[in-house]
């Protein structure tokens, strides 16, 4: 808490197929109170990224796309500044962080959360946005393009991304209190404040996406809800008894956690080689280990 100046923290360690800790650390709110504990609701911020890509995972193993479907053949007005560009985009690229646009391109349509523009409105509004990178050259963190992929979610299944969500991972994992948006959590007692060091000094703040961004950025969830995502990812999308369901398949999942795009190579912090981003989470070795994370 004192590293990353935080009045509270959830915690839980998974190994070898247990929860071996999970507990809350601190205060909910330096402004209203309240422990933080186990099934205290974080906004889980771009860690739903990894959850938009298992939706498209799961419409992949359904036969309703690829992963290097073009995008315009899901969304026709799908447009970018170039438009070679615009022809050869695909769903993968628009999870990978090498579009060419600048780091954080767009992100004033979405942030904060009094913004009143639509996801329709995002996607015309791409046109305009200048790259300062060729297509595919290099790595910058995009949000917007993870909108898009929740839009590719909606058009193919049918459903608005946030039922899709619900209906496909929360359901089946158990995750009750969890919610893709915060308007959508139905019990508010036990939900952080978002803080931030303003004069030096941490203060409560108010939300910080829009609605639009829920497939970047909308989720809410707590560390035991959140423990068993992490241990469907550990498993490789199987769940349940006996593992015996399946949230996406095997080959998806290897799909999801294989290098894409190239963070940086060269040693790094605490033995790390390498760095990339896979499909939703980044990649790395630490000490001749696999790392795979998202903050």
């Amino acid at each position: 808490m004192k590293t990353f100046d935080v009045p509270g923290m959830a915690v839980a360690v998974l190994k070898d197929g247990e929860v071996i800790h999970m507990e809350g650390y601190g205060t909910r709110s330096l402004k209203s109170g309240g422990k933080v504990d186990e099934n205290t609701l974080f906004g889980v911020a771009s860690n739903t990224k990894a959850m938009t890509s298992a939706a498209l995972a799961i419409l992949i193993d359904q036969g309703k796309l690829e992963w290097d479907t073009k995008v315009t053949e899901v969304i026709p007005e799908f447009k970018l500044y170039d438009p070679y560009v615009t022809s050869e985009f695909t769903v993968r690229d628009l999870l990978t962080h090498r579009s060419g646009l600048g780091l954080g391109a767009g992100d004033l349509m979405v942030w904060p959360s009094q913004n009143k523009t639509t996801r329709d409105e995002l996607i015309y509004n791409l046109r305009y946005l200048k790259p300062v990178s060729s297509f595919r050259s290099q790595y910058d963190y995009d949000n917007l393009l993870y909108i898009v992929a929740g839009v590719i979610v909606e058009r193919v299944s049918g459903q608005d991304y946030e039922t899709f969500i619900e209906e496909n991972i929360f359901k089946p994992l158990g995750m009750d209190d969890s919610a893709v948006n915060y308007n959508l959590i139905e019990d508010k007692t036990n939900v952080i404040d978002g803080h931030a060091p303003t004069d030096g000094k941490l203060v409560t703040v108010g939300l910080s996406f829009t609605e639009a961004a829920n497939p970047a950025a909308g989720v809410y969830s707590s560390v035991s809800d959140m423990s068993k995502w992490v241990q469907t990812q550990l498993n490789s999308g199987k769940y349940g008894e006996n593992l015996q369901n399946s949230l996406f398949s095997e080959e998806q999942h290897y799909e999801m956690w294989s290098p894409q795009t190239l963070v940086h190579t060269g040693r790094g912090n605490y033995n790390t080689n390498f760095k990339a981003y896979g499909l939703g989470w980044f990649l790395s070795d630490v000490n001749g280990y696999k790392e795979v994370t998202h903050t």
